[in-house]
């Protein structure tokens, strides 16, 4: 019997990964499970008897993320695109099964998650992923065709128009609009012809406008942002609190525990305002180092997508990288009041299991891309990348 531990393959045809994106995926990670804990504690006591339940919760969720970062991390590019069709048709079946008695979940009357076992999943989290990738791969698919007759958008405006209808009918109007907007992004940095975008939004606008005016929640939000100075022990407390903990923060902050008067008084800071409970810790310097660790992560993943080999990565890690980004900057304007309150997590930071499972599922997937880069980058063009 023969034995080897020496691979087969030259070694000077292995590519070292971004090691820079591993280290700040965990290390976001790791501020988001400790700020997490730190301003918790409170409300999982009172609701749940229990000041670590939303800490258990999370880090049994981080725990399978961690495992699909090493899936989308070590899997070839070419395996992930075969099972695209198999991620695409779950991610409709379980948007469809929150309506289902007895799976799906319905909470403040949205449907937006289903019942596994001792733990809930929220489909739109996995939507969000699987049209960046389904993007991706269909804009590399028609790359190749030479015909430009050939040449078509309308199946993937009209799946990905499907598939964010099965958010926006979960009434989970914020996301289904990221998603668009994502999507209408990544038609653009594509090269893809773009005629079809007015008809699309001529439907899509006076749709969202409808969507909000018939729900009463979406029209007091509104309300609340436009007049913030009143309703501010109804509409506008939350925003209210989240302001008085940021004001308390100062330049240095209270300390990781210290202020918790004003983080136990915002409802629900565990989830889309745990960014007023970091600023109130670590004050005007911890947003400093808070956004500096974002844009050295945008920074990497932006590189990535930039130098690696295949169209279908270098479009996806793109989308990924703007996903992100994009939910942090929405995210923070709303703790800050800059726009009305919207329901996008906070990635790494907000409790809830489905965010942080595709999270770090997109870091692997980066990292994965990092891998396969181009051999020299240094005269690189995003032309050359993502038009090509």
């Amino acid at each position: 019997m023969n034995f080897s531990i020496v691979a087969d393959k030259p070694l000077e045809k292995y590519k070292k990964c971004d090691v820079s994106l591993i280290l700040l995926s965990v290390l976001l990670w790791g501020i988001g499970m400790f700020t997490l804990y730190v301003c918790s504690g409170n409300y999982g006591e009172r609701a749940f008897n229990d000041s670590l339940y939303f800490v258990k919760r999370q880090m049994i969720s981080s725990c399978l993320g961690f495992m699909l970062f090493i899936v989308f991390m070590t899997l070839k590019i070419e395996v992930i695109k075969k099972f695209l069709p198999l991620m695409v048709a779950v991610g409709l079946i379980l948007s469809l099964m929150t309506f289902l008695p007895g799976i799906g979940l319905e909470r403040n009357g949205a449907r937006r998650w289903i019942k596994l076992g001792f733990m809930t999943f929220q489909p739109s989290e996995m939507i969000k992923f699987v049209v960046v990738l389904y993007l991706a791969n269909y804009f590399e698919k028609q790359d190749k065709i030479t015909d430009a007759i050939d040449k078509t958008v309308f199946p993937a405006v009209l799946l990905t128009f499907l598939m964010i209808l099965t958010i926006a009918v979960q009434r989970d109007m914020s996301t289904s609009l990221f998603v668009a907007g994502l999507a209408i992004l990544l038609f653009i940095a594509s090269g893809a012809k773009i005629f079809w975008l007015v008809p699309v939004l001529s439907i899509v606008i006076p749709l969202s406008a409808l969507f909000i005016f018939l729900e009463p929640y979406r029209l007091n939000r509104i309300i609340g942002f436009l007049d913030q100075d009143s309703y501010l022990q109804t509409l506008n407390y939350q925003t209210y609190a989240a302001r008085r903990a940021i004001s308390d923060g100062g330049f240095w902050g209270q300390g990781l525990g210290a202020g918790l008067n004003r983080i136990n008084s915002i409802p629900e800071i565990q989830s889309d305002y745990i960014f007023a409970g970091w600023v109130e810790s670590m004050g005007f310097c911890g947003v400093l180092c808070y956004f500096a660790l974002l844009a050295l992560f945008a920074w990497r993943g932006l590189v990535c997508a930039l130098t690696t080999k295949t169209r279908f990565a270098s479009v996806a890690a793109f989308g990924f990288i703007v996903s992100i980004v994009a939910q942090s900057v929405i995210n923070i304007a709303v703790v800050g009041g800059v726009i009305p309150t919207t329901g996008i997590p906070l990635p790494f930071f907000s409790s809830g299991g489905s965010s942080i499972l595709f999270t770090l599922a997109i870091c692997g997937f980066l990292v994965n891309a990092s891998r396969n880069r181009i051999d020299s980058y240094e005269n690189v063009d995003i032309g050359e990348i993502l038009y090509e």
